[in-house]
């Protein structure tokens, strides 16, 4: 079963969603509370039922909102982040060496975010 970890930062206030084996699958931006970072967990638990909209292949199929976008970084990575209904990116990923592991990673935040814990 997942869980949400909560943390203070220097600057604020962050999430980190872990599968079961303790594996970090994404990461929040910094909040500015406690009470922000909460509902920044409440809209992955609500959005994370979107499509993969894959932006590493030509022609791009957009997706509506919410959705996964799988892109690559520099580093030539693979990546992906979760956008909720108003396109604002809730979640990202860290970075993966190949595609399947990173769509892997998209399928870890559907299936334990919905009913993850929630740890501070």
């Amino acid at each position: 079963m997942g869980k949400f970890v909560v943390k203070e930062t220097k600057t604020g206030v962050k999430f980190d969603l872990k599968a079961g084996n303790g594996e970090v699958i994404a990461t929040s931006e910094v909040y500015s509370s406690k009470s922000a970072c909460l509902g920044g967990i409440a809209s992955v638990k609500k959005n994370c039922v979107g499509a993969v909209e894959d932006q590493t292949v030509e022609p791009i199929v957009a997706q509506k909102h919410p959705k996964f976008e799988v892109y690559t970084d520099k580093a030539g990575e693979f990546r992906f982040r979760l956008k909720a209904g108003n396109g604002e990116i809730i979640a990202t990923s860290e970075g993966y060496k190949s595609k399947p592991s990173c769509l892997n990673g998209i399928e870890s935040v559907k299936k334990n975010a919905p009913e993850a814990a929630i740890e501070e």
